[in-house]
């Protein structure tokens, strides 16, 4: 690990919209600063993610100072939104988790979102990261909390390991469907200069300045099968994945990290494992 590096940095500003590469960016307790603050849910209350709505892929959030977006996607109009004033909230339901989120105000953003999926979505922003949403309790310390995201404030993968499975790919019944780009799995953090395969054993690592605890391994859904430039679906790196890489039961690719100090990480920042 001696010459491994942060080599990209990804911020969602929308959950599940195509994500932002800055060459910084501020660690939060709950993820990097403007990750996934924002989501879309159904009708119902329940988030709507590339899983249900594989288009949502196309779509660009651009963040913009003090949180709100621009959204913008194939045949619409960019669109801006700011944050919402705390008029109150709605309940939505993400995955297993019930969270209060704040509507955006006008019914516009609203109308653009379900115009653009054909489906009646919302558009909410999590307005106290701090208290709105707990770490799964099985993996987690008292008082950490996550934003938008799936379970855990950040996502981190490597180079190596997806060299090491684009090999695996490439002797299988889908090879064509490979080499797969890094985007495929969606990373906060995308370290090089591991051995493939490392972060498997991973418990305590520095990005930077910043420390990170590892919560646990990130089990992998359909979204990975989505080619995030069409939206089009494949069967790899799942098929794949399912061969190579099955752990407890779930096909695994990449670690989920809890931040456990705050600051500021950079590209080519050295990444060095603790423990």
């Amino acid at each position: 690990m001696g010459n491994a590096q942060l080599q990209s940095i990804h911020v969602h500003p929308v959950k599940a919209f195509r994500g932002l590469a800055p060459r910084e960016a501020v660690v939060e307790p709950w993820g990097l600063a403007g990750d996934r603050r924002w989501a879309l849910i159904d009708d119902g209350g329940k988030v709507v993610t590339q899983r249900q709505q594989p288009r949502i892929a196309l779509a660009a959030a651009e963040l913009l100072p003090g949180g709100g977006v621009r959204l913008s996607a194939p045949g619409m109009e960019p669109l801006t939104v700011p944050v919402p004033r705390p008029l109150g909230t709605v309940p939505m339901q993400i995955f297993r988790d019930k969270v209060e989120a704040v509507p955006a105000e006008d019914p516009a953003v609203h109308a653009w979102c379900s115009a653009y999926l054909g489906a009646d979505v919302r558009l909410v922003h999590m307005d106290e990261p701090a208290t709105r949403r707990p770490v799964d309790p099985e993996y987690a310390r008292e008082g950490e909390t996550v934003s938008f995201a799936d379970g855990y404030p950040l996502l981190a993968t490597t180079t190596a390991s997806l060299d090491a499975l684009n090999s695996l790919i490439a002797q299988g019944d889908h090879a064509a469907e490979g080499p797969l780009p890094m985007n495929r799995f969606r990373p906060n953090v995308v370290v090089s200069g591991t051995d493939p395969w490392a972060e498997d054993h991973w418990s305590r690592l520095a990005i930077g300045e910043v420390v990170f605890r590892v919560a646990k391994s990130c089990g992998r859904c359909v979204v990975t099968t989505t080619d995030q430039d069409s939206a089009e679906r494949g069967k790899e790196p799942l098929l794949t994945l399912g061969r190579h890489r099955r752990l407890d039961g779930k096909l695994v690719f990449g670690q989920n990290l809890v931040p456990l100090t705050p600051g500021v990480i950079r590209v080519g920042d050295p990444v060095s494992v603790l423990e």
